[in-house]
């Protein structure tokens, strides 16, 4: 391989994923935590250097042309290693301190995390704790947090995961409704009432279904 030949700027290539994903400027300068001029500056000096365009505006958003999308595909594959080499830089660092992100569901981070962090903090002074609160689940391979509390399995091979045990979950009603759709003596009996849950997210609707 021609190392001299290669003179690709990650961080030029780093401001265009961010900005596809988020679809704007101003999105992708919150997400890298740098200014919007910077971000729109970069990326016009990414289409410089491939002498291509790379976007279109499209109203308030902006939209990938044909050879943004072509490159999309290989920069997000930059980004995942990226990642990848960050975690397992992360991984072995042997000093305990600096900021950690951890995601959990607004009940977790509620009811279940106070006297975790309290006891994470007393120990562990240096490490400064962030809580990115979401009943959605945010990627620990783009690291929208370090760690996440969750209540389903883990798919992503990369990541490491712990069992942290099983807890029960309750449905309730009121008495009237109960009346009116009768008391529920199955599952099928289940499937004929009406259902008030998280968000969008489909997990406690899967785990119902199993």
């Amino acid at each position: 391989m021609d190392w001299r030949s290669i003179r690709f700027d990650w961080n030029r290539a780093r401001a265009f994923l961010v900005t596809a994903e988020e679809g704007t400027f101003s999105s992708a300068s919150r997400a890298l935590a740098i200014a919007q001029p910077t971000v729109g500056r970069q990326v016009a000096a990414l289409e410089q250097e491939l002498g291509v365009t790379l976007f279109e505006r499209v109203g308030t958003r902006l939209e990938l042309t044909d050879a943004g999308m072509d490159l999309l595909e290989h920069v997000r594959a930059m980004g995942d290693a990226a990642n990848r080499v960050s975690l397992g830089a992360t991984g072995r660092a042997e000093a305990v301190e600096g900021i950690v992100a951890i995601t959990a569901s607004e009940a977790i981070t509620t009811f279940l995390l106070p006297p975790v962090v309290t006891e994470l903090r007393r120990d562990h002074p240096g490490i400064e704790i962030e809580l990115v609160v979401a009943n959605e689940a945010r990627d620990l391979q783009r690291r929208e947090a370090d760690i996440a509390i969750r209540n389903f399995a883990v798919k992503q091979p990369d990541l490491i995961a712990r069992n942290l045990g099983a807890r029960r979950g309750h449905a309730y009603a009121t008495p009237e409704y109960l009346d009116r759709i009768g008391p529920p003596t199955s599952m099928a009996d289940l499937g004929r009432a009406d259902w008030l849950g998280f968000d969008r997210t489909p997990v406690m609707r899967d785990g119902l279904v199993a």
